[in-house]
Parts: C-alpha cells; sequence; structure tokens
C-alpha cells in the first residue's frame, strides 16, 4: 500500500508523551499535578455550567475581565487559550515561519522541540548551565537575524530553577526590541524567591514580552485545559488569529472564575505544597543528592545515564517519576504520604550507584 505523503519531520517527531500512570497501591508523581481534590466552590461551579448543547464564549470575555482586573491590565491585554501550551504554539505560529529560529534553553519544556517543529521553523537550543539554570548570556548570544522568537522558561521545568529580575532585565535590554520573548511561567506561584522575575510586572516595559501562566498546576484545574497569556494587544491578536475557535470549553470557563474567586484558599494549597516541596528537597541534599534550588512544584535529581535505572528503583517503591534519560529525574510533589517512600527510594539509588 503506498504511504500518505506527510511531512517528513512530523512523521519523524515523536508525539508528547504524558507522566506514566500509577497503579492503585503506587504514587503518580511524574505529572506536575496539583495533589489537592478541587474546592467545593469550583465543583458548584461545573455542575452548573450545563449547556453543552451550546458553544462557549469565545472570547472568554468574563474570564480574561477577571484575570485583567487581577493583573492590573486591560482585557485587550490578556489572551486565554487551552492551556498555556496551546497558547505558545500559537505565538510561534504568528512569529516563525521555515526557515526562521526559536532560541531556548535545554534542558526545558519538553514540548518546545515539537512546538516549533510544528511551526516549520528551527530549533536552536542553548544548554542550561551546570545547576540546570538558563545561561541568558548565552542565550542572548545566540540570536541571529534569522531567530523570530525567544522562550524562556522559570521556573525552568524540569530542573525547577528561576531567572533572577536583575538577570532578565539585563537579557531583554540585549535582545532587539522587535524580537518576540515569551516567558513560560507556569509554576509562577509556587515560587518563594524574592529575586526570580515575575513576569506580569514587565510587560508594560517591553512591548515584546509575553507572560504565560496556567490554571493547571497551583490552581488544580489540570483537567479542564486553561491558560491565559498577557502581553501587548497587537501581539496578542497576533496569537489569537492562530487559534483554534472554541477551544476554551464553558466548563473550564467556570471553573478558572471560581478559582480566582477563591484565590487565597488555593494559595493557602500551594504554599502548603512549597513548603513540603522546600523539605523534600532538603532531605535530598541530606542524603548526598546535588538537587538545583526548586521554584516549581518539583525536584530535579541528575541521575545521568543511570536514569532509567534509578526511575526503576522508584517504580519498585511505589513511586511513579518522570525520566528524562540521559539526563535525570523530575519528582513532583504530591501527597505527603507519598515523601517517605520517595526518601527511600532515593537513598537506595545513592547506595547502589555512583552518583
Amino acid at each position: 500500500m503506498t504511504p500518505v505523503r506527510l511531512r517528513p519531520e512530523i512523521a519523524a517527531l515523536p508525539p508528547y508523551r504524558q507522566g506514566k500512570q500509577a497503579s492503585p497501591d503506587a504514587f503518580k508523581l511524574s505529572s506536575n499535578e496539583n495533589p489537592f481534590e478541587p474546592l467545593p466552590a469550583v465543583v458548584e461551579a461545573l455542575r452548573g455550567a450545563v449547556t453543552v448543547n451550546r458553544y462557549p464564549d469565545a472570547t472568554a470575555s468574563a474570564l480574561r475581565g477577571a484575570l485583567a482586573e487581577k493583573s492590573g491590565v486591560t482585557i485587550d491585554e490578556v489572551h486565554v487559550g487551552a492551556g498555556s501550551v496551546s497558547l505558545l504554539l500559537q505565538f510561534i505560529q504568528a512569529a516563525a515561519a521555515p526557515g526562521d529560529e526559536v532560541v531556548y534553553a535545554w534542558r526545558s519544556f519538553e514540548a518546545y522541540p515539537g512546538l516549533v517543529t510544528v511551526a516549520g521553523a528551527t530549533s536552536v537550543q542553548v544548554p542550561t548551565r551546570a545547576d540546570g539554570s538558563h545561561d541568558l548570556v548565552a542565550m542572548a548570544a545566540a540570536i541571529t537575524e534569522r531567530t523570530r522568537l525567544v522562550i524562556v522558561c522559570s521556573p525552568n521545568n524540569p530542573t525547577g530553577t528561576t531567572v533572577s529580575t536583575h538577570d532578565f532585565e539585563t537579557f531583554m535590554a540585549a535582545v532587539p526590541d522587535d524580537l518576540l520573548v515569551i516567558l513560560d511561567e507556569a509554576y509562577a506561584e509556587f515560587v518563594t524567591d524574592p529575586d526570580a522575575v515575575d513576569g506580569e510586572s514587565l510587560t508594560e516595559r517591553h512591548p515584546n514580552l509575553v507572560v504565560l501562566r496556567t490554571f493547571s498546576k497551583a490552581y488544580g484545574l489540570a483537567a479542564l485545559r486553561v491558560g491565559y497569556a498577557i502581553g501587548a494587544s497587537s501581539v496578542l491578536d497576533a496569537a489569537r488569529a492562530t487559534a483554534i475557535p472554541l477551544s476554551v470549553t464553558e466548563q473550564g470557563q467556570a471553573a478558572a472564575l471560581a478559582s480566582l474567586a477563591h484565590e487565597a484558599e488555593l494559595m493557602t494549597r500551594v504554599d502548603r505544597i512549597a513548603m513540603l516541596r522546600d523539605q523534600v528537597r532538603q532531605a535530598l541534599v541530606d542524603q548526598g543528592w546535588d538537587v538545583p534550588e526548586a521554584q516549581g512544584n518539583f525536584v530535579w535529581l541528575p541521575t545521568g545515564e543511570q536514569t532509567a535505572t534509578a526511575a526503576g528503583v522508584f517504580a519498585d517503591h511505589g513511586i511513579v517519576v518522570r525520566p528524562f534519560a540521559p539526563e535525570g529525574i523530575r519528582i513532583t510533589i504530591g501527597e505527603p504520604a507519598s515523601v517517605d517512600r520517595l526518601l527511600r527510594a532515593a537513598q537506595q539509588v545513592r547506595r547502589n550507584s555512583s552518583l
């Protein structure tokens, strides 16, 4: 049978792989999910969003209005999409065409290479530093006349490191004013480092900057797929032109609005996750692990060539992790009951290897 003709770069592209599911007696720490159940107010909002025979508000006007008020911007400076990753694809498609380049740190979010390839552009991956942080000086040096977009991920997924405000401002001063910069802040709510960049406070000064946030992590709405972008309306309009219409459901919009109305309660949960993250990281450091400063809802273990073996040890202990061979393992901070198993597994990996 004659094969269907496809773009060769797409045919060779591996699909995005979700974190491995866990058996009933194990803890799934392979996806950066929020372990808390939805707030009762969110559940109630979902129960009220039952008009599934009608299309949702394509502009998500109520949600954009609430986000604009929260962020101190106009409604036109907010764009809502089906998760921040879908928004990122829209911006890449709006800015980069075949022959153009997109610069980002590596290792960073695993979806970046695929999104760039789908848009027909070329990835320029700049190695992270030894501690897993962005080398913004090297990233600025990698910009050429072909560069159309730069992605900065803070906290960086999967290493958990942040970019400081000073370093980011220095970076923005070094890049061309007409070059689109995306600051991917999917884990911003978990950040406790006062020196870390806060993109929402910078978009007014930098019209070429767009900040991405999501309701999937801190707000615990991963299954509903709601993300948002903040930036200049002209840039957001270009992304809106590439978007799949009606991709944010009524249920997602209702749950996001209810979450914003009860944000203080949700941020109390975030504080508990961040505190547990710091405790887990310190315990791993005490075991002898070289764990980067963690500022997301996860920690990173640099297991190198022994990544696959280490992931197997964690699985034997009932801990499902996310391996990124041959570099390391990302472990989400989940239920408190998972911590003892996690640390026992990590200790066994240390004993059984040369790490």
